[in-house]
């Protein structure tokens, strides 16, 4: 018996732990749901108009926006399920009350980047947005060709001078100029812990049934 009192705690512990990791992504998924939910509820609650003191802790705030674009933009490689390859179109846009901010007004397709978009009036419903879109693998802007690989509004704000404030727009009243608004959505942010807990649970599996064939070479042996 005592040949088999190793493997066999070994196995219930090593089990036990991964159980218990599995368990664990089963909760960070019930929180991220809850988040994302609390998320959602921001996103489509009631615009206000912009704040007069903007900040990152103000992320997903609904705001409606008046102004003029005024032809300075930059476009952000980006695609649509529908269209395919095409462009983000981020705009610099002076607010009535005078102030220089980045307005994302949404995809256009790949052979209609370079269409003429001359300063136009716009009414804009949208919400505050500082996105994640890079990674430390996302190639620095082709400033030559005016082309971005990511958003990064610090970056942006520097390059049309404007405020480091992004409003991406959900509804556009006025000439879109063919932009289609992408409104902001929780659709991006990854909730991936249900795999994750399934990764725990299958390992949980292999290492119970790894103890099992260990326990019964040993008897094997005995005989």
């Amino acid at each position: 018996m005592r040949r088999y009192l190793f493997p066999l705690i070994l196995g219930i512990v090593g089990c036990a732990a991964l159980i218990q990791l599995g368990l664990w992504q089963l909760e960070r998924r019930d929180w991220k749901e809850g988040m994302l939910d609390q998320i959602t509820a921001g996103i489509q609650a009631e615009p206000v108009p912009l704040p007069d003191q903007i900040d990152p802790s103000m992320k997903y705030l609904p705001v409606t926006v008046t102004g003029t674009t005024t032809g300075a933009e930059i476009d952000v490689l980006s695609h649509t399920r529908e269209q395919g390859a095409g462009y983000q179109v981020v705009s610099r846009f002076i607010t009535d009350d005078g102030r220089a901010i980045l307005l994302d007004r949404g995809f256009v397709p790949q052979d209609a980047r370079r269409t003429e978009r001359p300063p136009v009036r716009l009414q804009v419903t949208g919400n505050l947005h500082w996105p994640e879109d890079a990674s430390s693998s996302t190639p620095a802007p082709n400033l030559d060709e005016n082309i971005w690989f990511a958003r990064d509004v610090d970056a942006m704000a520097q390059a049309l001078d404007t405020l480091p404030v992004l409003v991406v727009a959900s509804f556009v009243t006025g000439d879109a100029q063919g932009a289609e608004p992408i409104p902001v959505a929780v659709e991006g942010i990854p909730n991936n812990h249900l795999s994750y807990a399934f990764q725990w649970f299958l390992i949980a599996a292999t290492w119970a049934v790894m103890t099992l064939a260990l326990i019964w070479r040993i008897r094997q042996r005995s005989y």
